[in-house]
């Protein structure tokens, strides 16, 4: 059974920096691309970022490049996520997400693409 779990959440001020973690777990996860999303209150996903098996090629979204950083530890099963210059409308629950390709390619973010997610860390930026 697919298990993901995040962590590293929690209420930090505009302009601050957290690291979230996604522990993985039920699968081989040195073979799978993983993705991280968000959802604010009151809206739908919103994808973030994503990055293949190996950790070589990665992806954002525009409203995060240059401040949000994805990385991966296969030796770890851990998924990564730097966070700064965090502002209000970063406030969400970010949850990590499996494809369900295996393989070294990056499939493109949907929610069928993708349909293993955790339950989420909270991430909330005051202003």
């Amino acid at each position: 059974e697919v298990q993901l779990v995040e962590s590293g959440g929690g209420l930090v001020q505009t302009g601050g920096s957290l690291r979230l973690s996604c522990e993985a777990s039920g699968f081989t996860f040195s073979d799978y691309a993983m993705s991280w999303v968000r959802q604010a209150p009151g809206k739908g996903l919103e994808w973030v970022s994503m990055i293949n098996s190996a950790g070589g090629n990665v992806r954002y979204a525009d409203s995060v490049e240059d401040r949000f950083t994805i990385s991966r530890d296969n030796a770890k099963n851990t998924l990564y996520l730097e966070m700064n210059s965090l502002g209000p409308e970063d406030t969400g629950v970010y949850r990590c997400a499996k494809t369900k390709y295996r393989g070294s390619y990056l499939p493109a973010w949907g929610t069928d693409e993708y349909p293993d997610r955790g339950q989420g860390t909270q991430v909330t930026v005051s202003s």
